[in-house]
This record gives C-alpha cells, structure tokens and sequence, in this order.
C-alpha cells in the first residue's frame, strides 16, 4: 500500500539575498501540484528514457563502498520507480528501506518491480514536510531530487530533523549549466520560464552549513547528452516528468512556429552533427552532528529510536 500525505550560467540565474544565499525567482518558483501530476504520468514511460538519471545514481552507489556505516533505517528519498531502492535493499540486507515520492503511480511502480527479495515500505509525500518522527533514518539517499524543492534551506532542515545523530546524507543535484543549451534557445524565442532554475553548488554547500550538518563535501561535473534531433530531447524530458512547472511558464499549448523557432535557435548549438543537451551534475554528502540533541541536553541513540507515529506509519 501507498501512503500519501496531503528545483553557461545564464542571465537568469537566481540573485542573492542578505544572508548570501540564492534568492528565489517568484517566476521559476515550482509548482509542486503541476510537478506531482507530472510525474504520475510519467510513471509508465519513466524506466524506458531515464538513462541519465540511473548513470548518476550508479555513480552516487558506487561512492557508497567508502562508506563504512550499515544502516538500520534507510529512506531513499525521490525513489520514482524504485531503482536504487532496489540497489539499497540488496546492498544493506538487513536494513529496513522506505520510498518515499510525491508521485503515488510512482510508487506503484516500486511495489510492482518482479524479482526484489524483499520489498520497500513506500510513502507518497512532499520532501519538504516529511511525515516521519525525528530522528527515525540513519541514512538518506537522494538521488536528483532536490532540485524540485522550493525553499533548499527548509528541506535540508527537515532532512536533518528526521535523520538520527551520526546519520549520512548523500545526494545529488543539479547545477545552474544544466540544459543550459535549451535555456539561451528559448530566451530567443520568448520572455517565459521553460527550464528550472538550478543551485549553485557552492550555494548548496553554504546551505548545508546553515541547516548545522557536519562536515559537508561537495563536488560537480558535467555531461552532455547529444541528440540528432531536439525533439528527441523535449520527448525524453516529457517522459521522465521534468515538465515546465515554474510559475513564469507561458499557459497553454506551444504553437508550431513557437516550436519551429526553438529549433532555429537550439541549431546554433549543433557540432558533429549532433545537438547538446548539458547537465551539472551535483553530488554531496554530510552528516547529521553526533552532538545533534546537545543543546537541548537530550542526547538519543539509535538503539532508543521508536518507529514514526500514525502520520509515518507504513503497516
């Protein structure tokens, strides 16, 4: 059963505010309803075009075998289809796993995968309110999924409220270059938001420290993807949920010579015969300070730890 419970630079790349973080742009503020319905249609489609995203979180696992820790509790967190769900629950045998998604049809397509040994307690819910006590994972894994929060800094202070002292958290993101290509193309063609506004890795890692997590490390890379054809990379974004969402996107249907004019633009970009499409790619990890309860004199074990209460529950 699923539970539910009611995010080259460019020019439009976030300002800062007075605390030197990224300031939200109202207009690439995403829509979180618009992304849920978004990614439960693309449920079905989802596994079939999600390369890029499965060759970034294979990376992630592979940092995994320096890491000594064998966590009790795991939350895979953005778990989609399951894929590294799967991959944590073979890895740490004796752990148990939860999923947790915004998209429910997501989640169904954890419960459904044939051949687990065992299966992933699923949650449908929104990262940035977690349904869970505090304290109740040893280890988050989340695999891009940040990206579609709206406020960083909340989400790393909830993350860490429901992470136990001496807890890991490892994720990744993306940065402000990704589908940098398709952003200058459609700022030739109109004034709207068609692509989410990405956070600097260094401003990740300044957020990090503001939520108090201990000892974080950060680091980038890029990939390009190429296509023959841009269609193909508008079809493939379609199909793994990452529709336009921010609040600036233009209502309604792409007219053809909309369309016809982006592919004009995205031309610019063609080498070798093939078109581009960049991602930055961010990967990080802290931990949750062992001294976490300290200022509260309430020091808590993981042995002490309880399940989450009826908001949590997965039975």
């Amino acid at each position: 059963m699923v539970f539910c419970t009611p995010r080259s630079r460019t020019s439009s790349a976030p300002t800062r505010n007075g605390k030197g973080m990224p300031e939200q742009n109202n207009q690439y503020r995403i829509d979180k309803q618009l992304a849920r319905r978004a990614f439960d249609r693309a449920a079905d489609t989802y596994d079939a075009v999600a390369e890029l995203q499965y060759e970034i979180g294979d990376r992630m696992v592979e940092r995994l075998d320096y890491i000594r820790q064998q966590p009790r509790r795991i939350l895979d967190l953005g778990a989609g289809t399951g894929f590294f769900t799967a991959a944590l629950l073979k890895r740490y045998r004796k752990a148990d796993v939860v999923a947790l998604d915004i998209a429910e049809r997501m989640l169904q397509r954890v419960q459904g995968r044939a051949g687990w040994f065992r299966k992933a307690r699923c949650v449908c819910a929104d990262a940035e309110s977690l349904p869970f006590a505090d304290d109740s994972f040893d280890f988050i894994f989340s695999n891009l999924m940040l990206q579609w929060c709206t406020d960083l800094e909340s989400t790393l202070l909830e993350l860490r409220r429901v992470l136990a002292p001496g807890g890991l958290l490892m994720f990744t993101t993306f940065g402000p270059d990704t589908l940098m290509e398709l952003r200058a193309s459609w700022e030739a063609v109109d004034g709207y938001t068609h692509v989410n506004s990405f956070v600097d890795m260094h401003d990740v890692g300044d957020a990090l420290l503001a939520a108090q997590w201990a000892e974080p490390v950060m680091d980038s890379e890029r990939i390009t993807v190429t296509y023959r054809e841009l269609r193909t990379l508008m079809r493939d974004l379609k199909h793994i949920g990452a529709h336009n969402v921010t609040a600036g996107r233009a209502r309604g249907l792409t007219g053809k010579q909309h369309m016809q004019q982006l592919t004009e633009a995205y031309e610019r970009f063609r080498e070798d015969g093939v078109l581009p499409a960049s991602y930055e790619v961010v990967y990080g990890h802290a931990w949750s300070p062992v001294n976490k309860h300290a200022a509260a004199g309430n020091e808590v074990s993981l042995a002490s730890l309880q399940p989450p209460g009826p908001a949590g529950s997965h039975d």
